[in-house]
């Protein structure tokens, strides 16, 4: 049944008179009284009585409108829904980040919130392999990611990171080089499933300088590598974004040189038309 139908019902039975209905429909008297016929034959059920002061609702039409203002209502609201989906401005977005993107994935998501507040955001951290994956299975709408990022995938490059090493507040590791360190102490790093890409870039940089660590202690999480290094349990290489969650006890040192720098930017999915997804990638490189 046609929509335009069960609006044609509904005003004249507001209005009460064909020509102000038509009016107000932007049709003609004929087209309405056709849309009230054709109406009332695939109900089968007469809708109105005509007469001096008007249409006038018969009983059934009486029942049956408080039905139709009701489906008019709500269809009326899903096309604002989509309007609004269309726009960007209402609906939902995940996006994922990892230890590079600590300050300014908050950052960006409270900017996004403060503009489209009837968008729902929910941040969540995972590595950029782990994110790839998501992005081209359509289960995340964006991500801050290591570049770069798959060709199937766009992307944009928006900072630039660095190696450093993560060392306790002692008074030897003052006096010790990087080298030193990490040919003398066991090396804490994060296990290679919840970071491939700084694993990699962890093993060039050692195989190139040839050090060779004591030990290699893996770790589910950065802040696990943290506390341990704070409770001198090692040393570790990480990105110096770990600068924003640095746990007292805990200095960094800078690299040099080869494979200790990156980059790092957002990607998204373009197979995937998404306004609310793009509204956040203008925020986030306008």
């Amino acid at each position: 049944m046609d929509i335009k139908l069960l609006r044609a019902f509904v005003t004249l039975s507001q209005l009460k008179r064909y020509h102000s209905a038509a009016e107000k429909l932007c049709v003609t008297q004929p087209a309405l009284t056709k849309q009230i016929q054709t109406l009332e034959s695939l109900s089968g059920i007469t809708l109105f009585q005509r007469g001096r002061h008007g249409a006038r609702l018969t009983v059934a039409g009486e029942l049956l409108l408080q039905r139709a203002s009701e489906v008019l209502a709500s269809y009326d609201n899903f096309r604002a829904d989509v309007a609004s989906i269309q726009q960007g401005i209402m609906g939902t977005l995940t996006v994922g980040f990892g230890i590079s993107s600590f300050r300014v994935a908050p950052e960006k998501v409270a900017i996004f919130r403060t503009l489209y507040p009837d968008v729902q955001v929910s941040l969540n951290d995972m590595s950029s392999a782990v994110q790839f994956q998501k992005l081209a299975e359509g289960q995340l709408q964006t991500g801050f990611v290591r570049l770069p990022a798959p060709e199937r995938l766009e992307s944009k490059v928006l900072a630039e990171e660095k190696l450093v090493l993560a060392v306790a507040h002692e008074r030897d590791t003052e006096l010790s080089s990087a080298a030193e360190l990490l040919g003398s102490r066991k090396l804490l790093q994060l296990s290679k499933d919840r970071g491939e890409g700084l694993s990699e870039q962890i093993s060039r940089f050692l195989s190139l300088r040839q050090l060779t660590p004591q030990t290699v202690f893996p770790a589910d999480d950065i802040q696990t590598l943290l506390a341990l290094v704070a409770t001198k349990n090692g040393v570790a290489l990480l990105p110096a974004g770990v600068i924003h969650i640095l746990p007292y006890g805990v200095r960094l040192i800078p690299l040099e040189g080869e494979h200790t720098t990156w980059q790092t930017g957002i990607a998204w999915n373009p197979q995937i038309k998404d306004p609310v997804r793009d509204n956040f990638i203008n925020i986030v490189t306008p």
